[in-house]
Parts: structure tokens; sequence; C-alpha cells
């Protein structure tokens, strides 16, 4: 007998951020049929997290008759291992340590649970309904708070051996560069190409700057990466130079991951972004002068399709 796959084919797709968690109920289509969030950092541990969740997704679940036929929940979430469906030792959440969340979300929901890491939930998003459709090699670097990417090799996400290959933002850009907020490490992408990092070159280009900023206006952490943006967008040439020189650096990480895996294209996602030209110019160029001859205009820098607030629930629905 026939499937009603509307009736059987619902997912929810889970978003888990370090300050917002997004959900989504989801047709097999990539039809989002409702959504919401809730405030990550307002429950103190996981099991609390689990139950706010449920709370707020109970009455979607029962206003689409897809109790009983949900087809599951897909997760994604910073340091989340695919192969274990447990978050590992993340630095941007309160829970630390290792977190099973795939089976609490399990066992709360009694319907079948995928955990995968934030970055390639959002590059199977990408692949699934975005500019990497028809690619079957492809990088995604998700640029937000921190910096993510989902690797694409023949077809395939790269996960390595243990499931956690691919954390691109932290390898060394600039030897002995800046300490990271978190890891400790010096000089990492992250550490530079993150909006966080974004507003910390905006302070350090301020208090050595020679020339009238906007941006001095903006006390402690109020200098934020948006505020550089809009600064940048009336023309703050110091704001502009906080973006080119970020796009540099991200050029020429951009560069290393494209010798590592020859992808079809490198796609670039994440609130950085909104900065369009400000930062994608002085990327795309630092990209190709660091590239061998031989892969010079043959890679491309694409900005993603998707709308921001879906790309990574969209591609958590597809873990299910």
């Amino acid at each position: 007998m026939a499937t009603d796959t509307k009736d059987t084919d619902l997912r929810i797709g889970v978003d888990l951020g370090g300050t917002n968690t997004k959900y989504a109920l989801i047709t097999a289509d990539g039809d989002i049929l409702e959504k919401g969030r809730i405030k990550t950092g307002d429950y103190p541990d996981a099991a609390a997290f689990v139950d706010g969740l449920y709370d707020q997704l109970l009455p979607l679940i029962e206003k689409h008759n897809a109790k009983g036929k949900l087809k599951g929940i897909g997760i994604g979430a910073p340091n989340a291992n695919f192969f274990t469906g447990n978050i590992e030792h993340a630095v941007n959440l309160k829970w630390k340590a290792i977190v099973p969340l795939a089976k609490m979300v399990s066992d709360k929901f009694g319907v079948k649970c995928v955990l995968n890491n934030d970055a390639k939930v959002a590059a199977l998003g990408e692949h699934t309904f975005g500019v990497a459709k028809d690619m079957t090699d492809f990088i995604m670097i998700t640029l937000g708070t921190g910096v993510g990417s989902g690797i694409f090799i023949n077809g395939n996400i790269l996960y390595g051996c243990r499931g956690n290959a691919g954390e691109l933002g932290h390898t060394v850009i600039r030897h002995n560069g800046r300490v990271h907020w978190s890891t400790g490490l010096k000089g990492t992408v992250e550490s530079y190409c993150s909006a966080t990092g974004i507003a910390i070159t905006a302070k350090e280009m301020l208090e050595n700057a020679e020339i009238e900023s906007q941006l001095s206006q903006y006390k402690g952490d109020e200098l934020t990466s948006k505020a550089v943006y809009d600064c940048a967008m009336k023309g703050d040439e110091l704001a502009i130079s906080v973006f080119k020189f970020t796009g540099t650096i991200l050029g020429e990480a951009l560069a290393n991951f494209a010798l590592f895996s020859s992808p079809e294209a490198i796609v670039l996602f994440g609130g950085v972004m909104r900065a369009g030209d400000l930062i994608l110019k002085p990327a795309q160029q630092s990209f190709e002068e660091h590239l061998i001859e031989s892969y010079k205009g043959q890679i491309k820098l694409l900005d993603s399709s998707l709308n921001l607030d879906d790309a990574a629930i969209l591609g958590a629905s597809r873990l299910v």
C-alpha cells in the first residue's frame, strides 16, 4: 500500500548554537511547516535543555498531526560526533565534557535522533537544497561566532576515523599569532575570521589608529562585528580596513583548504557573510594569490544560497 509521505516523512531539524537553538518541522521536500527558537544559555544542563526543547516542539508535532508518525529528529551542534551521538567538549556551550544528546532526545521524544557537527549539517543542507546541490566535491565554511567547516569528497561528508574531521577553524594561519579565547591555540583561523575575531581586530586597530573612526563611539563589548559592518557601510575607513584584513587572512586559509581536497567550490555561510563584498572581495583576491598555478581560476568561492536561519535546520532534517 502506498505510504502517505506528508504524514510519515515529517522530520524535525534542530540547529543548536551557543546562544540560540533554532528548530523546525520540515517535510521530506524541505518545506518548513513551522519553526521557532529558544535561548540555549537559559538551560543550566543538557537535561533541562532537552525538557525545554520538548515543551516547545510537542505542540508543533500535535498541531501538524505528526505525533507517532514523525520520522525522526536531526540535530546540528558544535563539537557533535556523528558516530557516537555525543557532544564532546564544546567550547562554546555551558555543558562541558561528554553529553550523549542524541540518546537523551531520542528517549524523551520516543523517535530516532541523529546528531552531527553543526558545520557538517549546514554543508548537508547546502548539498541538498543550495548552490552545492549538483556538486560531489566542495567545502562549506561557516563564519559566525566561530569558524566551522563541512567537507564533501566524492559525494560524501568527510568524517575521519573518529568522526570529527574538518575542524578547519582551528588550523593555524598565523604562527604565534592571536591567542584563541577558548582553546588557547595561537593564530588560528577562528581567532581572526569569526565574528568574535573581527571584533578583536577592530579593537586592536582602533587602539593604534592614526585616523578618526566611528568605531570609537563603541565601548567594550559594544564593539561587535555588526558595529564594524554598520560603520563600514557608512564609509568608515578603519572599519573597511578591518574587513579587508579579515578577508585577506580568510583567503589564505581557503587556499590551504583547497589544496587539501581540490574542491569544485568553497561555499561561505554565516552571519559574517552579511558583510558581502567587504569581506568577499579581499578573500577572493588573497585566495587566488595563494594558490599554486594549476589551481588558479579553477575553484569558485560562493556565498550560500540558503537563508541564514534555515540552512542548518534543513541540513539537520536530512540526517533522519
